[in-house]
């Protein structure tokens, strides 16, 4: 088989390949070691390669004809899950030597379908952002233009997918971190609702239950198959969602009902709108009108304070708490340079936030779900763009020079007033780009990513539809429709 080839199968595709002899799993292994190795230099989506890990699962355990996803090469993020041996470094220097002692439930249940775990993929410190641009390990690019951002916080993944390394990788959601990069890479991007996937042994829930983990993949049936085979609850669950009643792979042929969906363009903290991003749903709302669904423009159903208080309030305390972990884990305290200034600003202001305070903030995250619950009353989906502008330069969304010389000071002098003000000016740097995925992490929704727009410049452009709590199967549903109507697997980045 040639690399064209290998591009040209999903996950599911190539396990069918081994499966039927057409092929062999150290076949494929030693093309997707291979086409890592041409292009990773160039795009730094694997921050730590395991090849020989890789070959010896195989050889310790080939694949059976009852696994789902038997020989088929794969990646995992860097930030939530654990690998038995290996580091898991979240993107920081603070946990330089950290090694895991056990798998995550998760990485156990790939392993036991087949998956081909061939190393870890780049991820911003602590994920925090909506670029994959670390201090620690440097800037992850997208493969449709290296000059551009692959997206984050799983921009490692969708890089590696969408430059053909794997057709799919695991990726995670605290804030939009499946769906932005999905958009950037051109890739089909769902994030779960709360408690689909297990976060365990090492969490019950991340960031108040806003972190779900996920995939990214090149086709909506690999989406669906990775949640029917890995929805599987571990000992002492916080949240589990309820199974649903069909798989959701055999819900892509079935006959789609008609929706009601309501679409904005319109940017929640009233800042612009890129046009690329605005065609995108544009266009999307016409084809999904002639497919006979009743489709009308809306106001959002939710507001600033949502993203700028409610939202921050509570990221700033679990950058606090992240720190306090990896000190415990080590043995050590955290140190200021250990981390990158943003993120010792915000554990500061983490550290100053009382518990009435918390808890306050925490409670209108539950109004918010209350508020979403009811819109879903009326309308089985929202269609917004999935950011608010397409793939930018990397580089662009960091502080300048003059900011991180304003954070290091009011961090060294630890002036709060002050700091809380700079981080919410930079903060609202960074939801100019992402106003609308953080909603659904709050609320614990679902929502998928699509690659339905290309813009001028050859730039994936996605758009992005939520669905009431649980309802992964409106989705999924939707997904193939539009996916059929509009193909995207024989676009493949070039790099």
């Amino acid at each position: 088989m040639t690399f064209s080839e290998y591009r040209q199968y999903d996950a599911l595709g190539l396990a069918e390949l081994v499966r039927s002899g057409q092929i062999t799993a150290a076949e494929l292994l030693n093309i997707a070691i291979t086409r890592a190795e041409e292009v990773n230099q160039q795009l730094n989506a694997i921050n730590h390669p395991l090849f020989e890990y890789a070959r010896e699962q195989l050889a310790n355990h080939p694949p059976t004809a009852t696994q789902l996803f038997g020989g088929v090469p794969f990646l995992i993020k860097d930030l939530g899950l654990a690998l038995k041996g290996t580091p898991l470094r979240i993107g920081s220097r603070s946990t330089e030597g950290m090694v895991s002692e056990v798998d995550s439930h998760l990485v156990q249940l790939f392993q036991k379908a087949g998956l081909l775990i061939l190393g870890k993929t780049n991820t911003p410190e602590f994920g925090l952002t909506p670029f994959t641009e670390p201090e620690a390990f440097g800037a992850t690019r997208n493969p449709w233009h290296t000059d551009y951002t692959s997206g984050g916080s799983s921009g490692g993944s969708a890089a590696a997918i969408a430059a053909g390394i794997v057709p799919m990788a695991t990726a995670s959601d605290g804030g939009g971190s499946i769906r932005m990069p999905a958009s950037c890479c051109g890739l089909f991007g769902l994030k779960p609702s709360r408690g689909r996937l297990s976060l365990g042994p090492g969490s019950g829930e991340s960031w108040n239950g806003a972190v779900v983990e996920g995939c990214n993949s090149r086709s909506v049936r690999d989406s669906a198959a990775f949640l029917d085979t890995f929805s599987q609850p571990s000992i002492g669950e916080l949240y589990y969602a309820p199974k649903p009643e069909v798989p959701y792979a055999d819900l892509l042929t079935a006959s789609p009902e008609k929706l009601r969906i309501g679409f904005s363009t319109k940017h929640p903290l009233g800042l612009p709108v890129d046009n690329d991003c605005k065609q995108a749903v544009e266009e999307t709302a016409h084809l999904l009108a002639d497919m006979g669904h009743e489709v009308e423009a809306i106001p959002l159903p939710y507001q600033r304070e949502d993203l700028t208080k409610t939202f921050l309030h509570l990221i700033m305390g679990e950058v606090s708490a992240e720190l306090k972990r990896i000190s415990k884990t080590r043995g050590s305290k955290v140190g200021r340079s250990e981390v990158e200034a943003n993120t010792y600003a915000l554990s500061l202001l983490g550290d100053a936030i009382s518990a009435g305070d918390y808890a306050y903030y925490r409670s209108l995250w539950n109004d918010l779900a209350r508020r979403q619950g009811n819109f879903h009353q009326t309308y089985h989906c929202l269609l917004t763009p999935t950011v608010a502008m397409a793939p930018f330069p990397v580089g662009s969304l960091q502080s300048t020079p003059a900011e991180k010389m304003l954070v290091n000071i009011l961090t060294r002098l630890r002036l709060g007033s002050l700091m809380k003000a700079n981080i919410e000016q930079l903060a609202e740097k960074i939801f100019a780009y992402m106003p609308y995925t953080p909603i659904a992490n709050m609320t614990g929704q679902p929502a998928m990513s699509m690659p339905l727009h290309w813009n001028a410049k050859g730039l994936p452009v996605g758009v992005m539809f939520t669905a009431g709590i649980y309802r992964e199967d409106i989705l999924f549903k939707l997904a193939a429709q539009l996916e059929k109507a509009k193909p995207w697997m024989e676009r493949v980045a070039e790099v």
